[in-house]
């Protein structure tokens, strides 16, 4: 059998010297006059006054470096409360960190826990609400809880009889889709509809599958308003101004994170307590790599980091993230078939086999690297699925697609 780890090197080398060869027809390019759904205020600006507003948001909900509910409040609307998603209003807790209510301590504002208990609102969070505005920067992969989030405040909204308004933001993996879509013995909050890991929409585009689709039921569509970006499209690479999540630092570790996020069901560390957080992977007692990291517990970026205090070995992915996904437009298998393959307790690799299966939305992807299969054979078991997935998708498009 072919030691995939140990040709890794080899891979990245040769790509880096052939990727601009195998950029595709149409290549992908930066665009820098793109606006957000929350910087086009005169859209939904009369939709919230004389309202009460309710706002889901974190770090990322920024107008011109200025947090939206800020610039809400400096133009007279009435925000009654914050919700807050994974990580918090602010952004500094955690993956998996239990978020608080509280008050926000430079508005005076409530702050709603939507990570925690609840992670629904229930109406009596609502009561004092007339429109709830939607805004946070995804990243497109299906296991970000963000879109969960949005799922559940969609279904509150119809429930409770109140309007719902969503500020689209773009994808910065929008330009591909790839991956199992989730069968729904595997529904959890890492992954609530039949979808890729990498499904290629906005959030606004997604909502927009959620009512079509009927994953919501209601007869009444008109709660939901989508206001899209300006000057976007699924050609465009888009770097977020703010990072999305305290262990996405930076556009590598975010191109990566879907072809790395399953390791958090085994043995494998992907950087979290590290300074490089989806940009490493690696275990103690890893012999197919020579690169070192030792997790540490990092206050509000990783609390109890796997393998917390001990050296790992394995790998930086940085500089091959930086390139790989924007001329392949695919996810990248290798790692995982290659570290399966290679490790010493074949029985311990998977230290979740339930979590690992949520992640990837089935069991075939933990039963194929069991038996053996190769990274070409895993990608083709899910391609008809995957395809008449790409053919829902293009219902639901508001920007022109990726060629």
């Amino acid at each position: 059998m072919k030691n995939t780890l140990l040709i890794l090197s080899l891979c990245v080398m040769v790509l880096q010297s052939c990727s601009q060869q195998v950029l595709p027809v149409a290549p992908l390019s930066v665009k820098e006059n793109i606006h957000t759904g929350a910087s086009r205020i005169s859209m939904y600006l009369p939709h919230l006054k004389g309202k009460k507003v309710s706002v889901v948001a974190n770090q990322t909900s920024v107008v011109d470096q200025t947090h939206l509910v800020d610039t809400l409040l400096a133009l007279g609307v009435n925000v009654v409360a914050v919700f807050a998603p994974e990580h918090g209003f602010r952004g500094d807790a955690g993956a998996g960190e239990t978020i608080k209510n509280g008050t926000d301590a430079k508005t005076g504002l409530p702050l709603v826990s939507l990570y925690g208990k609840n992670k629904k609102p229930t109406a009596e969070m609502l009561k004092n609400t007339d429109v709830i505005l939607f805004d946070i920067q995804d990243v497109g992969a299906r296991f970000y809880t963000y879109i969960s989030t949005m799922h559940y405040v969609m279904e509150a909204a119809v429930e409770q009889g109140k309007e719902m308004i969503i500020l689209d933001r773009p994808n910065p993996n929008g330009f591909y889709v790839d991956g199992p879509v989730l069968d729904p013995k595997f529904q959890s909050f890492v992954g609530m509809h039949p979808i890729p890991v990498v499904h290629g929409l906005t959030v606004g585009e997604l909502a927009g599958m959620i009512l079509g689709e009927g994953w919501i039921k209601t007869t009444n569509q008109s709660f939901l308003k989508i206001i899209p970006c300006e000057n976007y499209s699924h050609q465009d690479l888009y770097i977020p101004p703010v990072k999305p999540s305290p262990n996405l630092p930076n556009i590598a570790s975010i191109y990566m994170y879907p072809s790395l996020c399953w390791f958090e069901g085994t043995i494998v560390s992907v950087g979290r307590g590290t300074d490089k957080p989806f940009q490493i992977i690696g275990y103690p007692g890893n012999t197919t790599g020579k690169f070192q990291f030792t997790p540490v517990d990092i206050p509000g970026t990783a609390m109890d980091p796997p393998h917390e205090g001990k050296q790992c070995s394995g790998h930086d992915l940085r500089e091959f993230g930086s390139f790989y996904f924007t001329s392949s437009r695919q996810l990248y298998l290798e790692w995982i078939v290659g570290l399966y393959e290679n490790a010493p307790d074949k029985k311990g690799f998977f230290t979740s086999p339930d979590f690992f299966d949520k992640l990837a939305g089935t069991d075939q992807l933990r039963l194929q690297l069991i038996e053996g299969k190769k990274a070409s054979d895993i990608r083709n078991s899910w391609q008809k699925e995957l395809d008449g997935y790409k053919l829902k998708r293009k219902k639901y498009l508001l920007y022109p697609d990726f060629g």
